[in-house]
């Protein structure tokens, strides 16, 4: 009972968080599929991290991400990190198969190469990188799970949390860089249970398309089998 009342408590949280007058999304009129245009901050350098390695893998994996230029004239050259904690050169951080920061993308280099390859060519912000170590164990399968902002949804010419966070997934290499959740549905959650060696993830579906993730809206439930050769996304319902 605890549990049922712990997790209804942190989806009425998720729905609060997206509710109100916050607008997510501004659908495209008249057909018109073009993409709002991203404007590049002239005040953010390009800086990448010392290469992380994740144990039982043949990659290094570079986090690339920005860097914010504080002052001018000759203090010009002070710069602060991205994310606001001043004097740190850092980008991103790694803990428990997990990489985290404001990335905007991924270098990938196999161990027996000085070749780095990028995981893709588009504006993308990366929150956070997953290495599925529970798949690992059970078939010794190497796949990376993303959480990403990868279109500007709210038109305001950025990427930020105002904008539809979405679920990716690649193999260890950086190839296959597919998109999992649909197009203008928000992430909820995603967790693999080893026991069927499946991801299971929830998403938002903005069904009355007012532009905000609220009550009215419809909650996605999907996975991925990974005992399968052929990686796709399953809909399934629990209620």
């Amino acid at each position: 009972m605890k549990n049922v009342i712990f997790l209804s408590s942190i989806f009425l949280l998720f729905i609060s968080c997206n509710s109100g007058n916050r607008t997510k999304v501004i659908y495209p009129r008249n057909g018109d599929e073009t993409k709002t245009e991203l404007k590049k901050d002239t005040t953010l350098i390009d800086i990448a991290d010392i290469p992380m390695y994740i144990d039982s893998t043949a990659y290094l994996i570079h986090p690339v991400g920005s860097y914010k230029i504080y002052g001018t004239g000759s203090r010009k050259n002070v710069f602060g990190s991205y994310s606001g904690s001043g004097g740190s050169f850092s980008v991103s951080g790694y803990r428990r198969d997990e990489i985290s920061g404001n990335l905007h993308n991924l270098k990938f280099q196999h161990l027996d190469s000085d070749v780095l390859k990028p995981l893709t060519d588009q504006i993308v912000q990366i929150q956070s990188i997953t290495f599925l170590r529970d798949v690992f164990n059970t078939n010794k399968k190497q796949y990376l799970v993303y959480k990403i902002l990868d279109e500007d949804t709210n038109g305001d010419h950025k990427l930020n949390g105002d904008d539809v966070e979405t679920l990716y997934m690649s193999k260890i290499d950086g190839t296959s860089f597919t998109k999992l959740t649909g197009a203008y549905h928000e992430l909820i959650d995603f967790k693999v249970i080893p026991v069927n060696n499946r991801l299971y993830f929830r998403s938002m579906e903005d069904t009355n398309k007012d532009g905000k993730f609220d009550k009215e809206d419809t909650v996605l439930y999907q996975y991925v089998d990974f005992n399968s050769d052929v990686l796709e996304v399953t809909s399934y319902n629990p209620l």
